[in-house]
C-alpha cells in the first residue's frame, strides 16, 4: 500500500489541476453572496465635500459597478450601462477604482455618465472589501443591503439578460 500512495496522491493533484484549468474565471462563486454589502463612505468623482455610502441606497435595489478611466473594458461596457440606467430600471453607482478623479470626471463628461453617483477609491482599499481583483467588476445589492450577484468582466447585453435579469425578477425590480 506504501507503494501506491504516492502515485494516488498526484493522481488526484493532476485531477484538481485539470479541473481548475477548465474553469471559467468569470464565473468564480464569490463569498459575499448572501452577506452584507461591505460599508464604506467615501468622496463623489467632481465633489470631495459630498460623499457616498451604501446606507444611501437602503430600500433599494441597486448595482455597484466598479470601474476606471483606464479600463478597456470599462469603456466596452459603457453603452450597455447607459441604456440600463436610461430606462430607470435600477440604479448604478460607479466605484471609481485606484484611479484619479480630474480623469474620471473627463471621461463621464465626454461620454455620459450612466451613474446615480461616482464614489472614487483612490486606495483600492474598497474594492479590497469588495473582494475585486479587476475593473470592471459588477455586483447586484438588494433592498435590504445584501449582496445578491457578482459578475466579473464587462457586462454585455446577453450578460444582462442571462444573468441580471432573472435577479432583478425575483428582487422585483
Amino acid at each position: 500500500m506504501k507503494r501506491w500512495l504516492p502515485l494516488v496522491l498526484f493522481v488526484v493533484l493532476v485531477g484538481f489541476f485539470a479541473r481548475g484549468l477548465f474553469l471559467n474565471p468569470r464565473e468564480v462563486p464569490s463569498p459575499f453572496i448572501g452577506r452584507m454589502a461591505p460599508a464604506f463612505t467615501l468622496p463623489l468623482v467632481g465633489d470631495a465635500n459630498a460623499a457616498f455610502s451604501p446606507a444611501d441606497m437602503k430600500g433599494r435595489a441597486w448595482m455597484l459597478n466598479v470601474w476606471a478611466p483606464w479600463c478597456v473594458s470599462c469603456r466596452q461596457e459603457h453603452p450597455i450601462l447607459m441604456q440600463i440606467a436610461q430606462s430607470g430600471r435600477i440604479p448604478i453607482v460607479g466605484l471609481n477604482w485606484k484611479d484619479k478623479d480630474r480623469e474620471a470626471a473627463s471621461l463621464l463628461a465626454r461620454t455620459g455618465s450612466p451613474y446615480v453617483a461616482v464614489p472614487e477609491d483612490l486606495d483600492g482599499r474598497i474594492g479590497i472589501d469588495y473582494g475585486v481583483t479587476g475593473t470592471p467588476e459588477t455586483y447586484l445589492i438588494d433592498q435590504a443591503g445584501i449582496v445578491r450577484l457578482k459578475h466579473i468582466g464587462p457586462i454585455s447585453p446577453e450578460v444582462w439578460q442571462r444573468k441580471f435579469e432573472p435577479k432583478l425578477k425575483e428582487l422585483g425590480a
